[in-house]
């Protein structure tokens, strides 16, 4: 690696490698809460909430939507194993926010049938995904 605080990151779905390359901090919600990883993190391994992942490279960066998953932390290396990610430009806002309506108006509802840890769970993805696009 050219720089003494860079580490290697890997995001991974089930479709492909969704981003290889280097950086010098990660933000992501685990379901401990929020983190920020810098290079020669104590190694950990975490479960993924939906987020807004944010790939800090020094005074660049870049964000992506993560539908949740597993984060595994080395001194040197972090490798995501995602359900699903998106970068902003690729998210439809217009659908999600149709996603976010329904799964609002399911949770109102509350009707016998109704699988609210589902809808719950659809309402989060359609919310990060309309903040990473944003």
């Amino acid at each position: 690696m050219a720089e003494n605080n860079r580490f290697e990151l890997k995001i991974i779905t089930p479709d492909a490698i969704f981003f290889e390359g280097e950086g010098t901090f990660l933000e992501f919600t685990s379901v401990e809460g929020q983190m920020g990883v810098y290079k020669n993190h104590i190694p950990l391994t975490t479960v993924l909430e939906p987020c807004v992942m944010k790939i800090h490279d020094g005074d660049t960066g870049k964000k992506a939507a993560i539908l949740g998953g597993f984060v595994e932390i080395q001194k040197e290396r972090i490798t995501v194993l995602a359900e699903d990610a998106n970068w902003p430009e690729e998210i439809d806002v217009a659908r999600a926010e149709a996603a976010k309506k329904r799964a609002e108006e399911r949770l109102a509802r509350r009707e016998k049938g109704v699988d609210m840890a589902r809808a719950e769970a659809a309402l989060k993805r359609a919310v990060v995904r309309i903040k990473a696009a944003k």
